[in-house]
């Protein structure tokens, strides 16, 4: 419910910033954007530090957690405790390092110059971030661990995130844009990746392990499978087209254009 307040706020800031011009009405929505901003990369984090945690599930594959309990890592876990917040921080620093890059990728002169400093200083949060949550996760979650040593094939996916992670500084330095940007983005996808290979074959980890979600007992049909597989493929490459075509039709720098305030490249 948080969430999707969160999300209404950010739509409605966007929405009726531009009604009024006022030096208060103005500043009000930049500042519930921002904020409602914040706090969904923050519990988006947070959200997947519960998936790699485990929830409390029972036998029937319910469960119920409420915002916060102790912020311990208890039978009785909250949504929010001190490793989903540590999670959530990480989210958090990741996605303005990598919002900073794009900002720095699309604009020009101090805006873009300040977007970079703030990716630098983001950059050192995340590297120290990045890990404790890893020394952290091999304890909370050993199924993570198991797994990288079981196939050390899926050292890829952290080497990836290693990778990026340096890449992000090394392309900084050279003033590289969009370099620093794909290297943000191999990040990302690296720790995601890892996330998936670390838990696998587990979909919704349990705190009880026996109660654990898995691909097998929760996969539907062997018909629904292959229907789904179908028109996923078919969203998929309708979505990439649309993605596509919208980031061609605003490719380059942004220009402000001070007679009509519109855009160009």
């Amino acid at each position: 419910m948080l969430v999707l307040w969160l999300l209404i706020l950010r739509g409605t800031s966007i929405e009726f910033r531009n009604h009024i011009k006022s030096a208060v009405w103005d500043p009000l929505w930049d500042f519930v954007f921002c904020a409602s901003s914040l706090l969904l990369a923050l519990f988006f984090g947070a959200a997947l530090g519960n998936v790699v945690r485990g929830v409390p599930l029972d036998g029937s594959g319910f469960f119920f957690e409420p915002l916060w309990t102790d912020f311990r890592l208890g039978n009785e876990t909250g949504i929010l405790d001190w490793y989903t917040i540590l999670v959530g921080g990480l989210s958090l620093l990741a996605l303005a390092m990598h919002g900073c890059l794009w900002v720095r990728l699309k604009v020009s002169g101090e805006v873009s110059a300040r977007a970079a400093r703030l990716a630098g200083q983001a950059w050192c949060g995340v590297l120290a971030l990045t890990v404790v949550v890893t020394a952290v996760t091999f304890r909370v979650q050993p199924h993570v661990l198991v797994n990288l040593k079981t196939w050390p094939i899926g050292l890829v996916f952290p080497l990836l995130a290693v990778a990026g992670l340096a890449g992000v500084v090394l392309e900084l330095r050279q003033r590289r844009e969009i370099g620093a940007f794909y290297a943000s983005c191999a990040y990302l996808t690296g720790m995601l990746t890892s996330v998936v290979f670390g838990l696998y074959p587990m979909v919704l980890p349990a705190r009880n392990p026996a109660f654990s979600l898995t691909i097998w007992n929760t996969k539907a049909g062997a018909y629904g499978l292959k229907i789904g597989l179908i028109w996923w493929a078919v969203g998929m490459i309708l979505a990439a087209g649309y993605s596509a075509l919208v980031y061609r039709s605003f490719a380059g720098k942004v220009v402000i254009d001070k007679d009509s305030h519109g855009y160009g490249n």
